[in-house]
């Protein structure tokens, strides 16, 4: 809602970042959270992890500012085929016959999908692709770095959003600027009121708290449950962002999100 009215995704995801790092500095202070006992060492450690999540943050919103929320989904749906291409062939891992062939219905649902998109647009299809390729460097650089580190996802997760947005806030300043924000600023309040503030409020602090309760509940849960809640979760987002924004869907483009859907839950059960 905050992009259809005002179209500057670098800005939108630098605010997303200033909420999550302010709602966790004041849970600090605060002492709602303990902070964290860190040194210059797990700060070097976790670079590669926010430089990559910034990439696949800014892509992701860059992605939804040019297709349909719904479109971009499908697209992050294919995140498994890209960690296990990923990982057979720059890390050299390898994977039971079941993995490979769960990547079929993945990459063919995918595909058919974004042939099918009424609204398809280059720079959106690509944003969505780099979103998921980042995200799997940020997955295997977290894993790597953060390696006999003891540190609890919430806090792990502040630490990131600190990092990224100070790597973000110069590069969006530099790609956007005040200049431009404060026209869209003023004409997205001209047409939308000042309900539009809350709309940037809400995606900013819900932002944070889908990222936060992922990270803590990686502490809680097993990676199947995780796996398969990712899964719902595309579906959830999909389905009801078609209702509210009214996007034309085709019945192939349906279908082939439904194939990509149900090869990503397929690529959860096999790969655990």
């Amino acid at each position: 809602m905050v992009l259809n009215v005002f179209p500057f995704p670098w800005l939108t995801a630098t605010l997303a970042l200033v909420a999550g790092s302010g709602i966790m500095l004041c849970s600090w202070c605060m002492n709602f959270v303990k902070p964290p006992k860190v040194d210059s060492e797990f700060w070097l450690a976790l670079l590669p992890v926010a430089i990559a999540h910034t990439v696949g943050h800014v892509a992701a919103t860059v992605s939804m500012s040019k297709v349909a929320v719904s479109f971009t989904h499908i697209i992050k749906s294919s995140e498994p085929a890209f960690s296990v291409l990923v990982s057979r062939f720059m890390l050299g891992e390898t994977f039971p016959t079941p993995v490979y062939l769960s990547l079929l219905p993945i990459i063919a649902g995918c595909s058919l999908a974004a042939a099918t998109e009424l609204n398809f647009d280059l720079a959106g299809f690509l944003g969505a692709i780099i979103s998921n390729l980042a995200f799997v460097f940020r997955n295997i650089f977290s894993k790597r770095g953060m390696k006999g580190r003891s540190i609890s996802g919430i806090n792990y997760y502040a630490c990131l959003s600190i990092l990224s947005l100070v790597i973000l806030t110069p590069f969006a300043l530099v790609v956007e600027g005040p200049k431009l924000w404060a026209v869209g600023w003023r004409r997205a309040l001209l047409l939308i009121g000042p309900d539009f503030l809350w709309w940037v409020v809400a995606q900013s602090v819900f932002y944070h708290l889908y990222n936060q309760f992922s990270y803590m509940s990686l502490d809680e849960i097993s990676a199947l449950t995780f796996s398969i809640g990712n899964t719902m979760k595309h579906v959830s987002v999909i389905v009801s962002s078609i209702l509210i924004f009214r996007t034309p869907v085709r019945p192939l483009n349906i279908i082939g999100a439904a194939i990509a859907i149900i090869g990503a839950y397929i690529y959860s059960q096999v790969n655990n």
